[in-house]
């Protein structure tokens, strides 16, 4: 069945777009102090190699912001400029070139400075993304309803909403993110219902890398799979590269991303007679940097592991100390255990997607 997407507005970011019949992109935060330029430069440099397609740094001093000119000029994607309370930030960061500002208009301080942002933003051709947290509700929002419910985030996105079209500024971007999974998708549900601003999705705060992913992959996986969603961050206590990794797993196995190994691979049981778990581990490092869209299979026995092997590009089924390949569903050759790795590693590199009848 195929999946039906919210249809919503579609917003320019530097060299893409987001929304509409946007593909779904995949962010990161950098780690780095933004005043030091070259160590955040470094750090989306090899974000952006490992998929990155819009990176934010954090603006709250003026220290970072004047690095963000340096930073904007040495980097191929989209920079984002996060925002918190001071509007002079947010000014700096539109002079500098950053091509989207992440901030609440309603925490920067009276209406004419937020009219002035929003002036900017106009001027530079810049979208704004208004991000909505659980954790910064506004104190009346959270009175009224007693505690963070899906309403509630709403209300509160409504007016930041109501203060940009206040101003005839529509290039907007929401983000209704929350610790809390279920909080999180009944959150963006209601708001797709009801508005057609694209939506940024992510656990905000996940967590460490284990549990972090569990909770993306339920929330973020759950709106894509309804639909809903334009563009995603993997929030995790780790490396940002992880968070890419899990953020493109998401889409890949929803259908909404192509592109690098889809690794599968058996639980095992008490039939095994090679160490899989060995080389599982090796191939999906090995394997990590490889562009090359195809689904490999690594099955430990002769139960589901043929069948399994041969729905794959390339697939190996275990047996007593050695594998037998599979090649395009194609029984191929058979190989010893300390062969297997190398071996696969091999069929990957020579892999050409079978031709289709007709071609």
């Amino acid at each position: 069945m195929k999946q039906i997407r919210r249809k919503t507005r579609k917003i320019k970011v530097g060299n893409l777009y987001i929304g509409g019949d946007a593909p779904i992109s995949v962010q990161s935060m950098c780690t780095t102090k933004t005043e030091d330029a070259s160590a955040t430069i470094t750090q989306i440099q090899r974000l952006t190699g490992a998929g990155c397609q819009i990176a934010r740094v954090t603006v709250p001093s003026e220290a970072a912001a004047k690095a963000l000119p340096e930073i904007r000029k040495a980097i191929q994607i989209p920079l984002v400029a996060d925002i918190h309370f001071n509007y002079k930030m947010a000014l700096m960061a539109v002079d500098s070139g950053v091509d989207k500002i992440r901030i609440n208009p309603g925490n920067i301080g009276s209406k004419a400075r937020v009219k002035e942002v929003l002036k900017a933003c106009q001027s530079a051709g810049i979208p704004i993304r208004i991000g909505i947290n659980t954790g910064s509700l506004e104190k009346d929002i959270l009175q009224h309803f007693g505690y963070p419910t899906a309403e509630a985030m709403v209300l509160s996105a409504r007016r930041h909403l109501d203060i940009c079209e206040e101003h005839g500024f529509e290039n907007v971007i929401l983000a209704l993110k929350s610790s809390n999974v279920k909080l999180m998708i009944e959150a963006n549900r209601l708001f797709s219902q009801r508005y057609d601003y694209p939506l940024h999705l992510g656990v905000t705060e996940a967590g460490p890398t284990r549990s972090g992913t569990i909770k993306s992959a339920i929330g973020i996986g759950t709106l894509l799979a309804e639909g809903i969603g334009d563009t995603i961050r993997v929030s995790l206590t780790d490396d940002p590269e992880e968070e890419l990794k899990v953020g493109f797993e998401i889409l890949k196995n929803l259908g909404l991303a192509s592109g690098g190994v889809n690794l599968i691979s058996c639980p095992t049981c008490g039939r095994l007679e090679v160490d899989l778990f060995k080389i599982v581990r090796e191939i999906e490092l090995k394997v990590s940097g490889i562009k090359k869209d195809l689904t490999v299979a690594v099955m430990g026995c002769a139960v589901n592991g043929p069948g399994e092997a041969a729905e794959a590009d390339i697939g190996i089924a275990c047996g007593k100390g050695g594998a037998l390949f599979y090649i395009h569903g194609k029984k191929s050759t058979k190989v010893k255990e300390s062969e297997i790795v190398p071996r696969l590693l091999e069929a990957i590199d020579n892999y050409k997607p079978k031709e289709k009848k007709g071609e």
